[in-house]
């Protein structure tokens, strides 16, 4: 019987997930364990993360989890360091999480004696063997290299700890036909607004969620985006047909702090509500591909490149701090491509 038990962080909860095919007397058991609650999100059973459920499901206890003393004081001091550097929290999060797992790792070794050899051998003894991805790995680097810099006393020569070699992916694009069948799914409007904006200018869930009334400029016919990723103000078009839709919207939701406010007024609408309204905008639209908020971005972009927009015109627009992020778009437009004709077709 083939199962996978691994520890999640579920609606802000530790939690342990035990995924595997349906199986009636294992979903039996687990119906038993005290706590156990399946999600339709995860698609998984998850309970609560007790030494006593590790044991149950052969993962590592909580005490081999943490790191020393030592690397615990170092890992606040590090996000001290990051917060006077004016990192986002998410940031902070992910950074301090990666340097966590290595701390762990080397929990019995003084940091002063951990070497550029203790980075390698961690990579071959934990990120490899536990097929923990190239993205991973990335994160991991990116948080040692940052907290040795500010180490003194360490045997680390931060230069010569390499990086894993990137995974050449192409963005995932929809047709115009698929955005146009999502965003014509829902006759809620504030639903259907959400997603037509996130599209119409390419912006990230965040960047949609943090919207203001006060962000939206009649007038100049476009949007501001403030503190967007990497802290950086910048601003999108407004189609003639988005801002027709804005005015509608408004008219009814008369939002107040936010432009898309939840259930309770002056609060942020939730991203994970946001995930779910694509996720039943995909089902009516019949479209079974596992699309993303993302998608509507790179569809943006891609159907931008399609229709004769400048490179340089798309990075400013999707805020990219290097042209070479925005050329990756031109791995998956079609205009081109579609004009070469097979040698298939003069057999």
């Amino acid at each position: 019987m083939k199962w996978e038990a691994k520890i999640i962080k579920h609606k802000g909860e530790r939690r342990i997930a035990v995924l595997f095919e349906k199986d009636t007397d294992l979903i039996a058991r687990m119906k038993q364990v005290e706590g156990s609650r399946w999600s339709q999100t995860l698609k998984a059973w998850h309970l609560p993360d007790t030494d006593e459920n590790r044991r149950r499901f052969k993962l590592p206890l909580v005490a081999d989890t943490l790191p020393s003393e030592e690397g615990s004081t170092q890992i606040e001091k590090f996000k001290q360091y990051l917060r006077s550097k004016r990192y986002s929290e998410s940031t902070i999060g992910t950074y301090s999480d990666a340097l966590k797992s290595f701390f762990v790792f080397y929990n019995s070794k003084a940091i002063a004696d951990i070497s550029n050899e203790d980075v390698i051998v961690y990579n071959n003894e934990h990120i490899l063997k536990n097929k923990l991805s190239a993205s991973y790995q990335n994160q991991i680097t990116n948080a040692i290299k940052l907290y040795f810099k500010t180490c003194r006393d360490t045997k680390i020569e931060v230069d010569k700890i390499h990086r894993p070699k990137r995974a050449k992916v192409l963005p995932n694009v929809l047709s115009k036909n698929e955005v146009k069948a999502i965003l014509e799914a829902h006759s809620n409007v504030k639903h259907k607004m959400m997603l037509s904006l996130i599209y119409s200018c390419g912006l990230r869930c965040g960047e949609l969620l943090a919207l203001q009334p006060v962000h939206i400029d009649s007038k100049r016919n476009i949007v501001l985006l403030k503190n967007a990723k990497g802290k950086k103000d910048r601003i999108a078009p407004l189609s003639p047909k988005i801002l027709e839709m804005l005015r509608e919207y408004y008219k009814l939701f008369k939002p107040t702090t936010y432009l898309f406010e939840g259930q309770k007024p002056g609060t942020s609408y939730d991203s994970r509500s946001l995930q779910q309204v694509l996720k039943q905008a995909l089902q009516k639209a019949g479209i079974s591909k596992p699309v993303t908020l993302h998608w509507l971005r790179h569809s943006y972009a891609t159907h931008l490149l399609e229709s004769g927009t400048d490179l340089r015109y798309i990075q400013e627009l999707l805020g990219h701090n290097s042209s070479k992020t925005t050329e990756i778009y031109t791995h998956v437009s079609t205009k081109s491509i579609q004009q070469i004709k097979s040698p298939f077709d003069d057999l």
